[in-house]
């Protein structure tokens, strides 16, 4: 096993940059404490899932920096650069982290604005006369 793993995830805005290192499961984002920083559960959580598909969760460390967008696309920029540097670690669980989505990149991104309209989607209202 390698000393530090290190792999970079990203969700709509955000950018994820994530240091594995074994450990006994240290968990730190931008220097803080993930349920500290994110301030939801769930949200914390989320950072955890692939350890838990992988089973691998006590035996790394993990080191955080992220940047751009909010703390909902932030955590999932994270989840997908734990996932790609656990497949770092072992290139055996791949298999139960691509079955669970951790090493799909969500393409979902915020929609252009469009000229002549007050929004992406949003028109202006219609006047028949």
């Amino acid at each position: 096993m390698e000393e530090k793993l290190s792999a970079t995830g990203r969700r709509k805005q955000a950018v994820a940059r994530v240091l594995l290192r074994p450990g006994r499961g240290a968990r730190s984002v931008n220097g803080r404490d993930p349920k500290a920083y994110f301030g939801r559960d769930e949200l914390a959580n989320e950072i955890e899932r692939p350890f838990a598909a992988t089973g691998l969760g006590g035996e790394f460390d993990l080191i955080a920096t992220v940047h751009g967008g909010g703390i909902t696309g932030q955590a999932g920029a994270i989840r997908l650069g734990v996932a790609r540097a656990l497949v770092k670690a072992d290139p055996a669980k791949r298999g139960a982290l691509r079955a669970g989505a951790y090493l799909t990149r969500d393409p979902r991104a915020k929609e252009r604005k469009k000229y002549g309209q007050p929004a992406a989607r949003k028109r202006f209202q219609f006047s028949k006369r």
